[in-house]
């Protein structure tokens, strides 16, 4: 595939990902604060991301198969979740956190494992498409080319 098509691609996946909620602004001030002195930087955040939010999923998985759940320490990892998902601009992530901690105001334990699995869910969705995301960066890269400046008009 010619430099150009991959860029066109890059260009229209990005924009679907944030046409389909997974992404939001955040995401682009993310990508605006990578330059020349630092060209990995979107792709570290991001793998720090991932790291973050699977421990966060196992700390949460574990906590809630307690036979006497502890709901605080079930929100303190719901909110640092939702807060790494918030910086990276994983806008699904975040919102499937906000609804699991009002369930676990509630203390809610079968709305709160059916709100794991959804978070768990939309993680793993948008870590398979920042994947492929960064995926065909790396090509145009390799290729020769440049990446090119995403701006959506919404």
């Amino acid at each position: 595939m010619e430099v150009g098509q991959m860029q066109r691609r890059l260009v229209d996946y990005t924009k679907s990902l944030f046409m389909e909620g997974f992404l939001d602004a955040q995401f682009l001030q993310l990508q605006q604060l990578q330059d020349e002195s630092n060209p990995d930087f979107v792709v570290e955040v991001v793998s720090l991301f991932f790291d973050d939010s699977e421990k966060l999923l196992n700390d949460l998985t574990m906590a809630l198969d307690q036979p006497n759940v502890d709901f605080k320490k079930v929100d303190a990892h719901v909110h640092q979740l939702k807060g790494s998902s918030s910086s990276i601009g994983a806008q699904r992530v975040k919102n499937a956190c906000i609804a699991f901690r009002s369930f676990c105001e509630e203390q809610n334990i079968d709305a709160t494992l059916r709100c794991l699995q959804q978070v768990k869910q939309e993680y793993y969705l948008v870590k398979n498409k920042l994947e492929t995301m960064l995926r065909v960066k790396q090509q145009i890269v390799a290729a020769g080319g440049s990446i090119p400046m995403i701006e959506l008009g919404f």
